[in-house]
C-alpha cells in the first residue's frame, strides 16, 4: 500500500467516500512496482470539476513519484469514481513497463524453454 497519498479537490469539496475510494485504488498500485521502490513511492491525486458545454465532468490526475522517474496519468469522465478506475489502469501499465525496464529478468521468464521445445520438435 502506498503510504504517502495526497488527495486534493480543485473546484469541489471531496466527500469521504470518494477520498476512501481513491486511496484504496491508487494505494494498491504498489504491487506493480519493484520492491526497492515501494517504500519511497508518493502519490498526488487531483480531482477537479470541469464545467464544459456538454455538461459537468470530473478530471482526475495522478502523479506517482518512483525512484528516478515520475509517472502521470489523467482522465476525465462524467463520474469521478470511473475516472479514478481508468487512471488506475493507465498507471498499472506504466508501473509494469517501469519494472520491466528496471529489472532485467522481469518479463523474460522461460524464454529459453520456448526455444528448447521448438528445437526438440524438429528432431
Amino acid at each position: 500500500m502506498i503510504t504517502h497519498i495526497d488527495i486534493t479537490g480543485v473546484g469541489l469539496s471531496l466527500d469521504d467516500a470518494l477520498k476512501k475510494y481513491a486511496r484504496k485504488k491508487i494505494g494498491s498500485l504498489d504491487r506493480f512496482a519493484p520492491r526497492h521502490a515501494r517504500k519511497s513511492m508518493r502519490a498526488e491525486v487531483k480531482i477537479a470539476e470541469v464545467n464544459r458545454a456538454h455538461g459537468n465532468k470530473y478530471e482526475v490526475e495522478v502523479l506517482i513519484d518512483v525512484p528516478d522517474k515520475r509517472l502521470t496519468a489523467r482522465d476525465s469522465t462524467v463520474n469521478a469514481m470511473a475516472a479514478v478506475d481508468i487512471v488506475e489502469a493507465k498507471l498499472a501499465a506504466q508501473l509494469t513497463k517501469y519494472k520491466e525496464t528496471l529489472l532485467p529478468h522481469v518479463g523474460r521468464r522461460k524464454l529459453l524453454d520456448r526455444f528448447k521445445r521448438s528445437y526438440a520438435r524438429e528432431l
